[in-house]
């Protein structure tokens, strides 16, 4: 599990789709700041993934503490989540916030 090294670190994240946006191909509405860690590389060809939770608004960009990884085992494309500096999150509280993306995928929380 390569992106377990981002846990404790501080990192910018670039929204792609923010909060109360809607998914362009599936119609789900975003219920999080959701974007990428530019400069990175997943394993799907594509910029890193991260939720942006413990914030109420839309953001542009957001930089803040990645407390965990959203492991996604029948998929190549894990999540990070990252929460304001000193924020606390637990595990249900994850899977409740990303229920309505992470819902279709089975995955396993890395701390």
């Amino acid at each position: 599990m390569e992106n377990k090294q981002y846990i404790g670190q501080i990192v910018t994240v670039k929204m792609d789709r923010q909060l109360g946006t809607k998914h362009p191909k599936w119609g789900y509405v975003y219920e999080t700041n959701y974007g990428f860690i530019p400069g990175t590389m997943a394993p799907d060809g594509e910029e890193l993934d991260a939720y942006v939770l413990g914030v109420g608004e839309p953001l542009d960009t957001f930089t803040g503490k990645c407390v965990a990884v959203i492991h996604r085992t029948d998929d190549d494309d894990d999540k990070l989540i990252i929460v304001p500096d000193g924020f606390e999150i637990t595990d249900s509280e994850i899977e409740e916030k990303t229920a309505y993306q992470e819902k279709w995928f089975k995955h396993i929380i890395i701390r």
